[in-house]
């Protein structure tokens, strides 16, 4: 009897162990599903996803691994989100704008380091840098040189709190540049751009609730922006450069998790074609092969990667420190703070 009870034992810890990881195995009530125990899950996220996660949670509360799981959900800035859970916010999941975010976090042992070891590296959702124009673009946005016209102003976030505005700053330097080849021109570009920007508010949300509002000609944001844009009424177009940069979203579970099967249940649900189909609806590029509504995306002529740029250690350093980056001197010129909150 004690044989099998040892036995017994070290079958249940070798299933927990599994649904823990970070990697690519799933726990089998998220493949089978069998319903798990009551527990409530804190998803800490970015802000711009917070509609598709509403719709997300409820279509995995219908499943049976997501039967008897509730959810906290805290949104904001994607940097400010990240510095929180390092600074104690409690979470079990994670959702950033960018990978650094995720980063900061396995440094601090919050994160397991193999978090991105899945075929998708870990990322739940792609995007694109898109132009928002005014409703028939009356100041006729059509490229990258067209936002550095004088009486053109163009809102984004302030990429020392926002990590989408960090993706339009890329964006646009990349383009310009030729991803990095003439980097004069590129960061010249910068200056010249944020000339033009008249506010810089704390989160990619916030921009978009600033452009709602009537301020600015031309809103850079994610596609996904745009289009949650116009399913909510807002009178606006938008414009897909020939140049732009791809953008990965990524997410994971805690390690300070307190349910950690649950948690994980919930990871592995975001990559089924029921969620990616949710977060396409919701304007989101899927990161799962064949999922339906997908080829209504367009492929940008010319585009590059974090990658082509040199990654986001690199990027980071160039052009974020908060001492010597570029963006700095850019920001202390317009007397913009690049302080990180």
């Amino acid at each position: 009897m004690r044989k099998l009870v040892l036995t017994a034992s070290a079958a249940l810890l070798a299933i927990t162990l599994a649904a823990c990881g970070g990697g690519s195995s799933k726990t089998a009530a998220a493949t089978d599903g069998t319903a798990l125990p009551a527990a409530q899950l804190s998803l800490v996220a970015y802000s711009t996803p917070q509609e598709a996660y509403g719709k997300l949670i409820k279509a995995f509360q219908a499943t049976g691994p997501g039967k008897n799981v509730t959810f906290t959900e805290s949104y904001g800035a994607s940097g400010d989100q990240s510095r929180a859970v390092e600074n104690g916010l409690a979470a079990d999941l994670v959702a950033f704008s960018l990978e650094p975010d995720m980063t900061r976090l396995v440094k601090d042992n919050l994160v397991a380091a193999d978090w991105n070891a899945r075929p998708d590296k870990g990322m739940v959702t792609d995007s694109v840098v898109v132009l928002v124009v005014r409703k028939g673009n009356p100041k006729h946005i059509t490229q990258w040189s067209d936002l550095t016209k004088p009486g053109v102003q163009v809102i984004t976030a302030n990429p020392f709190t926002s990590g989408g505005a960090r993706w339009n700053v890329m964006a646009a330097y990349g383009a310009v540049s030729a991803k990095g080849a003439q980097d004069k021109a590129g960061v010249d570009y910068l200056n010249a751009l944020f000339k033009n920007v008249p506010v810089q508010d704390d989160s990619a949300r916030q921009s978009l609730q600033t452009f709602a509002g009537g301020k600015g000609d031309v809103l850079l944001a994610y596609e996904n922006e745009a289009i949650f844009a116009q399913q909510h009424g807002q009178s606006f177009d938008y414009v897909i450069p020939d140049q732009t940069i791809l953008i990965e979203n990524p997410v994971a579970v805690t390690s300070k998790s307190k349910n950690p099967v649950q948690a994980k249940a919930f990871l592995d649900f975001l990559f089924t074609p029921t969620a990616q189909r949710i977060f396409a609806d919701a304007g989101y590029r899927p990161t799962t092969a064949g999922v339906k509504g997908s080829s209504t995306f367009k492929t940008p002529a010319q585009l590059f990667t974090i990658a082509d740029l040199g990654g986001w250690t690199t990027v980071n350093k160039r052009f974020f420190d908060p001492q010597t980056g570029v963006l700095v001197d850019v920001e202390r010129q317009l007397g913009v703070s690049t302080v990180k909150k």
